[in-house]
């Protein structure tokens, strides 16, 4: 029994598994979102994708900001691993600025994406299962100015990530540390 608990929480030593679970599904949503984002701004009102990926896109998108807030509540619960002996100091600012990064982005995206949608005072299905109240501020081209903090904030959380995932690379190849065990392991 205490076993698996220990499976599920973290650990002085490594990430648990519903921990795992959460990085590497919001990780893989993520690169599907902005590869669907990516594809669908270039789809023309005759393309039988025109309604179906952006509504995909939103209701994902939507799912992925409530599992983010689950999974910040997760992380305070189940805490994190110690930090590896062998990183500097500058490696263990630099890993805590990033997670950081990552999750203001992320959240930004999040945010500003359901704004873009809720600027044409419909409810929001997610995938026709609920309905989710659209907000409109007082903004003045509430749609225009998400859009752009999306489009860029985007480009930016894709960038952290990939500078992140390439971190973690060097960390397992070349500092041959287990850093990237930790996620990986079971």
């Amino acid at each position: 029994m205490i076993r698996n608990q220990l499976l599920w929480k973290n650990s002085p030593q490594q990430y648990g598994l519903l921990s795992k679970l959460l990085h590497w599904l919001s990780a893989l949503t993520v690169i599907v979102l902005f590869a669907s984002g990516y594809w669908m701004v270039d789809l023309d009102y005759s393309s039988q994708w025109y309604q179906l990926v952006p509504h995909w896109h939103e209701s994902v998108g939507i799912l992925l900001l409530g599992f983010t807030l689950f999974r910040l509540v997760w992380r305070r619960f189940a805490g994190s691993p110690s930090d590896i002996e062998t990183h500097t100091a500058i490696e263990k600012k630099a890993s805590t600025s990033m997670i950081f990064i990552l999750y203001v982005t992320l959240f930004t995206v999040l945010v500003s994406g359901f704004l873009i949608t809720s600027a044409n005072e419909k409810a929001i299905a997610v995938f026709d299962w609920f309905n989710v109240t659209p907000i409109v501020l007082t903004i003045k081209n509430q749609e225009d100015i998400s859009g752009l903090v999306h489009y860029y904030v985007a480009y930016a959380m894709i960038t952290f990530a990939l500078l992140h995932a390439l971190a973690a690379l060097k960390h397992h190849f070349i500092d041959k540390d287990n850093t990237l065990k930790r996620m990986t392991k079971t």
